[in-house]
């Protein structure tokens, strides 16, 4: 029964942190607000996760992990690899919709240089886990050829995380959508 609720715990920690962090970014991570959402003693996180680094660390993966998993998924569920693509910045999309927050790991992006080395690591798995699955897909599209494909999928994340920090800095989802259709418009994104 103790290793269910420490593992409850650490999953509602997980949780409240990604919410924070979505929000706030690593640095809007303070373990005792943390501790209030979720219920427990400040110094009860330590015993989950010792550090602030290990936390955030833990955070950026579980998110990128996440996120594989829904790409994933995504491609498994449509046999039309340029459907998958279509729909691509809609798992972005998700996050401005929530309370107009950001992708986790492009926020945390932005504050690489406040950040321990072991979240940079985190980080930068998810852009390459994204990367690596638009490479994949765009190939699959023969949209382009496959020499190019692993240049387009980073114009592609790029521009699409670009699009939600400035929906974000307006609080305006449409501002988003607006984006997006200018992509395909432009040919970066298939119509």
């Amino acid at each position: 029964m103790r290793n269910e609720s420490n593992s409850s715990t650490s999953e509602s920690i997980l949780a409240a942190a990604k919410a924070i962090a979505q929000a706030h970014g690593y640095n809007g991570l303070n373990f005792r607000d943390l501790a209030d959402d979720v219920g427990i003693k400040a110094a009860s996180i330590y015993h989950h996760f010792p550090s602030k680094a290990d936390l955030g660390a833990a955070v950026a993966k579980r998110y990128w992990e996440d996120s594989a998993a829904a790409l994933d998924a995504l491609l498994a569920e449509s046999a039309d690899p340029l459907q998958c693509l279509r729909q691509y910045p809609d798992t972005f999309r998700k996050a401005l919709e929530r309370d107009n927050r950001m992708c986790l790991c492009s926020f945390m992006a932005a504050e690489h240089d406040d950040l321990p080395e072991v979240v940079v690591k985190e980080v930068r798995t998810f852009a390459d886990v994204n990367i690596a699955w638009l490479s994949k897909v765009l190939s699959a599209t023969a949209v382009v050829d496959s020499k190019e494909a692993e240049r387009r999928a980073g114009a592609i994340f790029a521009a699409i995380a670009g699009a939600q920090l400035m929906a974000r800095s307006r609080s305006d989802i449409s501002l988003y959508d607006a984006l997006i259709d200018g992509y395909r418009a432009a040919g970066l994104l298939p119509a």
